[in-house]
């Protein structure tokens, strides 16, 4: 049964699973123009999304090639599988493959298969597979490296980073105007971002910060490091960690830490699953109990612990759990959250750092599609939404001259509201100033509260 809704005009899409991660991805792709269609064998589910989006739906089994046909495969340019079942998602990608040239996207999540992610995508023609709880972990371990950021995102295959802060009151950047930074402190990072009271602005050179600001820094990790203690804030990685609950995202983050010689326990109900961590994490402490349990958190040491990372499952747990920890503790906390709707409540909640999966899939796939669906030699190598989506970080890869290459940055008529954030030339991460310039073979990164950029060139005015 096909259920349709209004056509658009950009890249044809079939989104396979109406779960949360498809909901995401509709929600996101629909309002860049791109004709959607979406599968799913709960009718309920795949009209209700069709109808609130005004989008195609299809219900019925997405690795079928009757329903991918009728789903309008043959003229796709990209189905993105993201079902709960990892072989289900691959299967819909191979039988799409098979018979029609259009790209494919597939969520795998099982560990034994990410760890066969490049042999997959080559033997099956991928051209992404995305694991949110291993991309999660990533985000997770980064925060505990460098526990007083509120966000650490990574550019540029690890050369560069952007990392969010609140400006403690008292702290040296209280009343600090972006300009005096380079004469105070120092020229390697750029203040790319600045929310205050809910509003999201790009600064300018005579912008004010003040205590209680988010603000999000760019630089080398080794330049925000010594930025991070020249105002104030410690950045000694934590030694230990508590994980409550032992799914594959508290596996995932537990062997990251663990190679870097963090000491992590793991509270988890489950015994049979509790027997398979001990076997996969032998340096691991596994506890089985309820870690929901006050005096269980107590009796395991939390009140020494360095950081906890509540992993349950279930976002109520999660943030009763860390407002529990907040009360009685110091420690980092890390929140995961997978509904995002109540994103405004829950940054008023200070909950540490809140760490979303599903807009860490939804991102990297809209990299992808922006990329596929500019021109031919447009390349947007990283894309991260901040402050709840309003305003983007975008790495572009410059592949070919245009008539912003090799033309000083003060010269460039730049739209407003947009900050040139990073230049890597040659390997070398450069903070731009005017008379830097853009090069065929750079990557740069752009911030900016204009949405949508599918090309460097978007830019300019």
């Amino acid at each position: 049964m096909k259920i349709k809704g209004k056509s658009s005009s950009g890249l044809r899409i079939i989104i396979v699973g109406a779960g949360k991660v498809g909901r995401t991805l509709v929600e996101q792709l629909s309002k860049e123009g791109h004709d959607i269609t979406i599968i799913d064998r709960n009718a309920y589910k795949v009209r209700e999304i069709s109808s609130n989006y005004d989008i195609m739906g299809c219900v019925g089994n997405g690795a079928s090639y009757t329903t991918q046909t009728e789903a309008g495969i043959n003229d796709a340019d990209l189905i993105i599988a993201v079902t709960e079942s990892d072989e289900l998602n691959l299967l819909c990608c191979t039988i799409a493959s098979q018979f029609s040239n259009c790209a494919s996207i597939a969520r795998v999540r099982t560990p034994d298969y990410s760890k066969e992610v490049g042999y997959l995508r080559e033997k099956l023609g991928l051209a992404m597979i995305i694991n949110p709880e291993l991309e999660s972990a990533k985000e997770m371990a980064r925060l505990l490296y460098l526990p007083t950021a509120l966000e650490i995102n990574s550019f540029a295959h690890g050369q560069a980073e952007i990392v969010k802060l609140k400006i403690p009151v008292g702290n040296k950047l209280d009343g600090m105007a972006i300009y005096d930074l380079g004469k105070n402190l120092t020229n390697d990072i750029l203040i790319c971002a600045v929310e205050r009271n809910g509003n999201v602005t790009i600064p300018g050179g005579d912008f004010v910060l003040k205590a209680g600001d988010n603000i999000s820094f760019v630089a080398a990790h080794k330049a925000a490091v010594y930025f991070l203690n020249l105002i104030g804030f410690d950045t000694r990685q934590v030694k230990n960690t508590m994980i409550i609950g032992g799914g594959r995202a508290a596996y995932y983050l537990a062997d990251q830490l663990i190679r870097n010689g963090v000491e992590v326990k793991i509270i988890e109900r489950s015994r049979t699953r509790c027997e398979e961590l001990y076997e996969l994490l032998p340096k691991a402490l596994i506890i089985n109990g309820d870690g929901t349990d006050p005096a269980l958190l107590k009796e395991e040491g939390i009140l020494r612990c360095e950081s906890f990372v509540p992993l349950t499952g279930i976002d109520e747990e999660n943030v009763m759990l860390s407002l529990h920890v907040k009360n009685i503790s110091n420690a980092k906390l890390i929140t995961k959250i997978n509904r995002p709707g109540f994103s405004e409540i829950i940054d008023k909640l200070d909950l540490g750092s809140v760490v979303y999966p599903r807009y860490i899939t939804s991102e990297a796939i809209i990299a992808y599609v922006r990329a596929r669906s500019a021109a031919k030699d447009s390349n947007i190598e990283t894309l991260y939404h901040m402050f709840n989506s309003k305003a983007e970080a975008i790495e572009f890869n410059v592949t070919k001259e245009s008539e912003l290459t090799d033309v000083e940055l003060r010269n460039l008529k730049l739209k407003d509201n947009l900050l040139i954030s990073f230049i890597i030339h040659d390997g070398k991460t450069i903070i731009p100033t005017g008379n830097d310039k853009i090069s065929v073979g750079d990557s740069v990164m752009v911030v900016t509260t204009h949405l949508g950029f599918t090309d460097i060139t978007n830019i300019l005015k």
